[in-house]
Parts: structure tokens; sequence; C-alpha cells
């Protein structure tokens, strides 16, 4: 039975988002696994608190990955 965890930082993605990161990942281990695995194949999204995620010892937020979506350098370095 596979997991696949996936952790996000609260408040980038939308529950659309999320929900289609869900189907994807799913279809993606079930075209490794066999389509049997799929009523058995777990994916699990975790938001980590904006500021409580760090990269290169700067803590990363929200509004940083938004900047970085946008093409924009890091805000907060």
């Amino acid at each position: 039975m596979p997991l696949v965890n996936v952790k996000l930082i609260e408040g980038v993605f939308t529950s659309a988002q999320k929900q289609e990161m869900i189907r994807k990942l799913t279809d993606t281990m079930v075209s490794i696994e066999g389509e049997n695995l799929r009523p058995v194949t777990w994916v699990v999204i975790e938001e980590v608190k904006s500021g409580d995620w760090g990269i290169g010892g700067d803590s990363l937020t929200t509004h940083d990955v938004q900047a970085l979506a946008a093409g924009k350098s890091k805000v907060n370095t």
C-alpha cells in the first residue's frame, strides 16, 4: 500500500490545486505499480505553517513562495 506524503507551505495552493495533486500523484503511482493498487494508494497533503519551513538557513513564508511562483526572487533574503 503506497503512501505519498506531500508537504506544502500553508496558503500557497488552493483546494482545487491540492485535489489535482492528489489525482495526478495517484495516477503516476498507478502507472508504475498497476491499476489494482489504485484503491490502496494514499496521498496525504500536509501544510506547514508559514515561516516554519527553512532552506539554506532561511525561513520561507507563504508570501515568499507566492513571489517565487510569480517569477520574483525570495522576498526575505
